[in-house]
């Protein structure tokens, strides 16, 4: 089966995107960009919000630009056929490579996991992830941590006074001091 996993940038006290609405302190360096470029290899399909959504939209046009260089060639000649699902109440129309989701979450990623078909269902947004954490859907939480304090803003992880057992799988550091962290739910067996 398929596995779920919510990735992102998130800053040392825990959030995605700051109290200002900023993610510029999330601009990676070569080796953090070679790092996701490989990650998104892994990928079969991608959930997302409006908000990434529309963040992501740059991407559809930016193999137009003269001054792009290799890495960013190469990661939009891996995004843009990336098959991509929105989750929106307010977007009529979607662009690329993506559709409007026609369901709820769960039924979505039901639908995915019973599908034919390789590499990781990946969420993306902090909002999406939420409801999928809540349903206990995720089944990797992966995250590239900065070393940054923001302050406050968007959380990477909800406040949903629920606990969740990880399983650590594997870790790594970066020479710009990010340290990217990749942790498995750790499923109970039934009794």
């Amino acid at each position: 089966m398929r596995s779920v996993t919510y990735s992102m940038n998130v800053s040392l006290d825990g959030y995605v995107v700051g109290p200002d609405g900023g993610i510029d302190w999330t601009t990676p360096d070569e080796e953090v960009f070679r790092f996701w470029i490989d990650d998104i290899r892994q990928v079969g399909v991608h959930l997302m919000g409006r908000r990434l959504y529309e963040t992501m939209l740059y991407w559809e046009t930016a193999d137009q630009d003269p001054s792009l260089g290799d890495a960013e060639r190469e990661w939009t000649s891996l995004w843009n056929p990336l098959p991509k699902v929105v989750f929106s109440t307010t977007l009529s129309t979607v662009q690329g490579n993506a559709r409007l989701a026609s369901g709820g979450l769960a039924d979505e990623i039901e639908r995915l996991r019973a599908e034919p078909g390789e590499g990781d269902i990946a969420i993306g947004g902090a909002t999406l992830a939420a409801q999928a954490a809540a349903s206990g859907l995720i089944d990797e939480y992966q995250a590239v941590v900065y070393p940054v304090l923001i302050g406050g803003g968007v959380p990477f992880f909800a406040h949903d006074e629920r606990r969740v057992d990880l399983e650590l799988v594997e870790t790594r550091t970066f020479r710009s001091k990010a340290v990217y962290l990749r942790y498995r739910v750790a499923r109970r067996a039934a009794v």
